[in-house]
C-alpha cells in the first residue's frame, strides 16, 4: 500500500519552482505602465532579477519546512524504508517509480533542503554581472535539488539510474554557461568523466535486470526493486563483474583517487554556490550509492574487492592532504581536501563495522554542511576582491572580524576539532577501522596532521599577518551583510550542535547501518578476552 507521497512531494516543490521561475517574463516590464512594451530598461532586470531570486529562496523555504515535517514522520525503530511509495511506471521492462526512505537516505535529503536555501542566499549576487538571465541559474538550482532527492530516495535500480544521469545536466550547464575561468573545459571533463561511469552502470543495471529473470526468488520476472533484488542469488564472478559496473560509476562521482581528476577543474571553474552543490550534495551520491547497492546486492563482490578499496581509500585520504596543502587557490584547497575527506567516507564504508558505517554516513551530513560554510564562506571573500588567490589576501581578520571568526569555525571543523561535527564522524571512522583493519587505520590518522596543516596554514596566510594596502582599500567596512549571515551561520550553528550533540542523527542513522550489515552477513569484531584467550577460544 502506498503511503502518502511525502517524497513525491519533496521533489516536486523544487521542480514546481523551477517551473515558475522559467516563466518569470524575460523583456518588458513587470506590470503594466512602469515601461513601453518590449523595454529591458535596468530598472525592470533589476526587478525580474530579484523576483526570481525571491521566488527560489521561497521554493527552498517550502521544501526544507516540507522535509522537517516529513522527518517528523520516521520512526527510527520501524521497518527499513518508510514514506514509501510503488507504481508501476514501465511493466513490459518491470520498471517502477518506487521511491522509500530509510535514516541513511532521510538525513541526507534533510542535508540537501538545508543547503539549498543557505545556497540560494549565499549567490545573490554570484550571476548578475554575467549578463546571462539569473533566472535560469536559480532554475537549474531547484532542478538540482529534485534531482538529488530522487537518487536518494529511489527504491527502484532504474529510476535510481535516471536520476543519477539527469542530475548531470544542471550541474554542467551551471559550470559551463555560469562558472569562470575555464569553465566550458570543467563542465566537458565533468560530464564526460560522469557519462563514463554512467554508461558503465547502465551496463551493469541491465545485467542486473537480466538475472533477476532468471531467479526463482523473482518469480522468474526481470524487476529492478531493490528490496526484491537483494534476495537473487548472483555466482560469484557475476557478482565481481557487476560490482565494478556500479563501484567505478560511484568512485567517479564521489570522487575517489585516481578517478578525482575531473573535481580541482570542476570546483574552480564552478560558482562558490554551485560547488557547494556538487561538493556538498552531489558526490554524496557516490558514497550513498556504494552503502545501498555495491554492499547490498553484491555481498560476496564487496568482500573481495574491500581490501583494494580500503587502500584506494587510504590514498585518497593522504593525497587529497598533501596536494591540499600545496594549493594557491583558495576554491581548488578546498576541492582537495574534500578528496581527502571522501577518503574517509569510503574508509568508513568498507570497513564493515558499525561504527564505521555510522561514522561515514554522519561525515557524508557533516562534511556536506563544513564545505558548504568554507565554499559559501570564500566565495564572499572573492566577490569583494575579485580574486581566489591566497597570495591576494592577509591581515582579513583585522577589517573583517566577523567574518574571520565564522571562516575559524568552519576551518576548525574542517581538520576535526574535538566539539565540532566532524570530530565525532572521523572518530568513529578511525575506530571503527582499527577494529578489522589496524594498519590502513593507522595511515589515514595521518591525514589528521595533515588537515591541520592545510587548514591553519590556509588561515594564517589570509587572516593573520598585515593588511596590505590593496586588501585594506577592498575590503575595510565590508564585513558580512545581514543576507550573507542568514546563510551561513545556520550551517556554522549545526556544525556546533552536532558536534556537542550528535545523537538524535545518530539514532536515525545507526538502524539503517545495522540493516545494511546484516543483510551483507557482516557482524563487528569482537575483541579478545583474556579469559577467553586462555581457555583456547575463538573470539
Amino acid at each position: 500500500m502506498n503511503s502518502f507521497p511525502w517524497l513525491t512531494v519533496a521533489g516536486g516543490i523544487p521542480l514546481l519552482g523551477a517551473v515558475v521561475l522559467v516563466l518569470v517574463p524575460s523583456r518588458g516590464a513587470l506590470s503594466p505602465g512602469d515601461s513601453a512594451p518590449g523595454d529591458s530598461a535596468p530598472g525592470d532586470i533589476a526587478a525580474r532579477n530579484r523576483l526570481a531570486k525571491l521566488l527560489a529562496l521561497a521554493f527552498s523555504l517550502v521544501t526544507l519546512v516540507w522535509v522537517i515535517v516529513m522527518a517528523t514522520r520516521f520512526n527510527a525503530s520501524g521497518p527499513r524504508y518508510q514514506l514509501t511509495e510503488t507504481y508501476s511506471w514501465i511493466p513490459q521492462f518491470g520498471v517502477h517509480y518506487a521511491v522509500g526512505v530509510d535514516g541513511i537516505a532521510l538525513v541526507l535529503i534533510g542535508m540537501t533542503a538545508v543547503l539549498q536555501p543557505a545556497v540560494i542566499l549565499a549567490s545573490w549576487n554570484d550571476v548578475d554581472v554575467l549578463g546571462k538571465p539569473v533566472k535560469n541559474y536559480f532554475a537549474l538550482m531547484m532542478v538540482l535539488q529534485t534531482m538529488t532527492i530522487g537518487v536518494f530516495a529511489a527504491t527502484d535500480v532504474f529510476l535510481f539510474y535516471v536520476f543519477f544521469e539527469a542530475m548531470l545536466i544542471p550541474m554542467y550547464f551551471m559550470i559551463g554557461s555560469f562558472g569562470v575561468g575555464a569553465r566550458q573545459y570543467a563542465a566537458v571533463k565533468f560530464l564526460l568523466y560522469s557519462l563514463l561511469g554512467g554508461l558503465l552502470m547502465l551496463v551493469a543495471v541491465i545485467a542486473l535486470y537480466v538475472y533477476s529473470g532468471e531467479s526463482a526468488a523473482t518469480g522468474h520476472h526481470g524487476t529492478f526493486l531493490i528490496q526484491t533484488l537483494v534476495n537473487v542469488t548472483l555466482s560469484s564472478t557475476t557478482q565481481k563483474w557487476l560490482f565494478l559496473g556500479f563501484f567505478i560509476a560511484f568512485a567517479i562521482k564521489a570522487p575517489l583517487w585516481p578517478f578525482h581528476t575531473w573535481l580541482p577543474d570542476a570546483t574552480a571553474s564552478a560558482q562558490p554556490g554551485a560547488a557547494v552543490l556538487m561538493l556538498g550534495v552531489m558526490d554524496k551520491v557516490g558514497t550513498f550509492g556504494m552503502i545501498r547497492y555495491c554492499l547490498e546486492l553484491f555481498p560476496a563482490a564487496a568482500h573481495y574487492f574491500t581490501v583494494l578499496i580500503i587502500t584506494l581509500a587510504v590514498i585518497s585520504v593522504l593525497y587529497g592532504a598533501i596536494v591540499a596543502i600545496g594549493q594557491t587557490s583558495l576554491k581548488r584547497l578546498i576541492g582537495y581536501t574534500s578528496i581527502s575527506h571522501f577518503g574517509f567516507i569510503v574508509l568508513g564504508i568498507f570497513a564493515l563495522t558499525s561504527q564505521g558505517g555510522s561514522g561515514a554516513t554522519l561525515y557524508m551530513v557533516n562534511h556536506g554542511f563544513v564545505t558548504g560554510a568554507l565554499f559559501l564562506l570564500i566565495g564572499f571573500l572573492i566577490a569583494r576582491r575579485g580574486s581566489d588567490k591566497i597570495a591576494d589576501y592577509g591581515g582579513v581578520q583585522k577589517i573583517m572580524p566577523v567574518f574571520a571568526g565564522l571562516f575559524l569555525v568552519s576551518g576548525l571543523a574542517g581538520l576535526s576539532m574535538p566539539g565540532l561535527s566532524t570530530f565525532v564522524s572521523e572518530f568513529l571512522v578511525l575506530v571503527g577501522t582499527f577494529d578489522r583493519y589496524k594498519v590502513p587505520a593507522v595511515f589515514a590518522t595521518v591525514g589528521i596532521i595533515l588537515a591541520a596543516i592545510y587548514i591553519l596554514w590556509m588561515y594564517q596566510r589570509t587572516m593573520n599577518g598585515p593588511t596590505p594596502e590593496p586588501v585594506a582599500a577592498q575590503l575595510t567596512g565590508r564585513d558580512l551583510r545581514a543576507r550573507e549571515l542568514l546563510a551561513v551561520v545556520p550551517l556554522v550553528a549545526l556544525i556546533i550542535a552536532m558536534g556537542v550533540y550528535p545523537k538524535p542523527v545518530l539514532d536515525v542513522i545507526n538502524p539503517a547501518v545495522h540493516s545494511t550489515l546484516t543483510q551483507i552477513h557482516v557482524t563487528d569484531p569482537v575483541p579478545a578476552h583474556p579469559a577467553t584467550a586462555q581457555n583456547g577460544a575463538q573470539p
